[in-house]
C-alpha cells in the first residue's frame, strides 16, 4: 500500500491524523479479510481446512476489534455513538439515530442510550470470549 489512504497531502497532515488514517485503512483490510474468510469457509469441502480458516477468521475478528477500539479511543464522539448502537437490543436504526443525536449534542459520557435494554457501559468485547466455539 502506498499513500493512497490519504485524501490530503500527507506532509500537511499531523502525525495523529496520519496514524488515524492508517488505522482506518487497517480496519478496512480486516473487514475485507473477514468477508473473504466467510466466503472461503462457505465453499470449502475439507473439514480440516475449514477448521484452520475458522481459526484465521477469529484472528481477524480480534484484529478488527482492537483497531476499532483504538479508533474509538482517538475519537470520543465516535465512541459515544458506538456505545449507543453496539451490543444493544432493539431496533438498530433507531438506536443509531438516538446515539447520533446524543453524540451531536455533545451530551457526554453515557448520553447515547439504546431504545431498549439496559445500558451497559462496556462494549461487550469480553462477552465474545464466552460465545466462542
Amino acid at each position: 500500500m502506498g499513500f493512497d489512504q490519504y485524501h490530503e497531502p500527507p506532509e500537511e497532515l499531523s502525525a495523529e491524523t496520519r496514524t488515524f488514517a492508517r488505522m482506518c485503512a487497517n480496519l478496512t483490510e480486516e473487514a475485507e479479510a473477514i468477508g473473504w474468510y466467510e466466503q472461503r469457509i462457505s465453499v470449502e469441502p475439507d473439514a480440516a481446512a475449514r477448521n484452520i480458516m475458522n481459526n484465521s477468521l477469529t484472528e481477524e475478528y480480534k484484529h478488527f476489534s482492537m483497531e476499532l477500539e483504538h479508533l474509538f479511543r482517538a475519537k470520543p464522539v465516535w465512541r459515544e455513538i458506538a456505545r449507543g448502537v453496539l451490543f444493544q437490543d432493539g431496533d438498530i436504526v433507531a438506536n443509531g439515530e438516538a446515539a447520533e443525536k446524543a453524540g451531536s449534542e455533545g451530551s457526554g459520557a453515557g448520553a447515547a442510550q439504546p431504545t431498549t435494554a439496559a445500558a451497559d457501559p462496556s462494549l461487550g468485547i469480553g462477552s465474545l470470549k464466552e460465545s466462542r466455539p
